[in-house]
Formats: C-alpha cells, structure tokens, sequence
C-alpha cells in the first residue's frame, strides 16, 4: 500500500509560465523525494514597474512518503502557514 501527500507551490519567473513551473518543481526536488505529479491550479502574472511582467503559478505536487528509509518524509519542507 502506498500513501501520497499533495501540498501547493507556488513558482515565479521573469521569462514563462514553464519556467516557474520547472523553478518550483526544481526547488521542490532538494527536499522532497520520489515527486510524482505537479498539477496546474492557477497561472497569473505579476505586473511590475516599468511595465515588466513576472510569471506566477500555483502548483499541487504528490510526493510518496516513505517510511521505511526515513519517518519524516517532509525534513527541510516548509509550508506557509497561510496556505499561499
């Protein structure tokens, strides 16, 4: 039996949507393992000044827990307590 957790990233990049994509999935990987699947929940753009736009993305990514290497699958995850 295997169990999975979903929790929500959010991405930025000053160049695309796939780039902040990538960025949160990327940062994501150095403290969480085995990631299964990153799911789109909402794309926008920051408009900056001088006109300059940064991407934004929200993700929700599953990632397998697993007891036998490890109890706490989740060491150095930090969540935002406000859910953002």
């Amino acid at each position: 039996m295997s169990v999975y957790r979903v929790t929500e990233l959010i991405g930025t990049s000053t160049e695309s949507w796939e780039d902040a994509a990538a960025t949160a999935v990327k940062t994501a990987s150095l403290t969480l393992r085995d990631l299964r699947v990153a799911e789109v929940v909402r794309q926008d753009v920051q408009i900056n000044e001088g006109g300059t736009v940064t991407y934004r993305i929200k993700l929700q990514v599953s990632f397998k827990y697993d007891t036998e290497r490890d109890p706490s699958p989740m060491t150095g995850l930090v969540e935002d307590p406000s859910g953002r």
